[in-house]
């Protein structure tokens, strides 16, 4: 403000209608948008356009007889399908986890939560190996569970797409867990309490007050342990059985068509994965975005 001698009034900026900016602690728009653009080019636009031009390489007629062969059919269709089953499965049982470890207090609550955590750093193959020897036939949920076990129930998990979901619940519930916790510890209790005086039982404030907010995390969740369903080869294969036309991945497909030497063929069948996938994420975003302006205000 510049000081006025007497009888002026003092001069100031925003009476003058100047605006201020405050200066970023990074780089500008433009600096910092090229520098996305280039490490976003390098590390995911440039190989994906490197697996479509060598999927181009083949003929249409032979890119169309890969895609669909009854054999890539059943492996995208028991990779896809595994997946959607346990992210629904996840969504269901992370956002009771999740719920457990906000709103209750007991013993070996913080060794719970990081159990929560460990297939996020567990070795894909230790899960594999570890899945398959408690499901096998032999393994102590397989025999309790099996044909010759105490309730004669006649179940086969391991070696079979039944083990292929398992193991996909194992690799995919944090993503639900971590991604719904927060929006619960934020969660305003006052109106789950003020739903109560005004009348709600609990099933209506749970369909009208919580799940309404926790939507979008939701949403979120599934999205993510899908997305990580689909690519997961490792811990699947120990269990899967890898069946053709049976238990068979479109990830080991893909391994097989390598060892194979069929390189474009592989381009094919993980363009078609990469397609498909992209189309459900959409969809899913597209959903959450709705979620969003729908419930962002209640």
């Amino acid at each position: 403000m510049i000081p006025a001698t007497a009888g002026q009034v003092p001069f100031h900026p925003a009476r003058a209608g100047w605006t201020f900016v405050r200066p970023s602690v990074i780089p500008g728009f433009g600096l910092t948008l090229g520098y996305t653009l280039t490490y976003l080019s390098l590390i995911v636009l440039i190989p994906l356009a490197a697996l479509f031009f060598k999927s181009a390489t083949l003929p249409w007629s032979r890119i169309v007889e890969i895609a669909t062969a009854h054999r890539t059919v059943q492996a995208l269709w028991v990779s896809f399908g595994s997946s959607l089953l346990a992210a629904l499965v996840n969504v269901v049982f992370g956002l009771v986890v999740a719920w457990v470890l906000v709103r209750y207090r007991f013993p070996g609550k913080r060794i719970l939560d990081a159990i929560v955590d460990l297939p996020f750093a567990l070795p894909t193959a230790v899960a594999g190996i570890a899945l398959s020897s408690l499901y096998a036939p032999k393994g102590w949920i397989g025999w309790f569970v099996g044909p010759n076990g105490p309730l004669h129930l006649g179940w086969k998990i391991a070696y079979t797409p039944s083990g292929i979901v398992v193991a996909l619940i194992f690799i995919g519930l944090p993503f639900v867990v971590r991604t719904v916790q927060p929006v619960l510890e934020e969660f305003e209790q006052e109106l789950e309490e003020a739903a109560a005086t005004l009348g709600a039982n609990r099933w209506q404030t749970i369909t009208r007050i919580i799940l309404p907010r926790l939507t979008p995390a939701i949403l979120t969740g599934f999205s993510l342990a899908f997305a990580r369903a689909v690519g997961e080869y490792g811990s699947v294969i120990f269990i899967a059985g890898n069946l053709p036309n049976q238990s068979e991945i479109a990830p080991l497909l893909i391994i097989i068509k390598l060892e194979e030497f069929d390189i474009p063929g592989a381009a094919v069948i993980a363009t078609i994965m990469l397609v498909l996938a992209f189309a459900m994420l959409l969809v899913i975003n597209l959903i959450q975005a709705w979620a969003r302006r729908r419930y962002g205000d209640v």
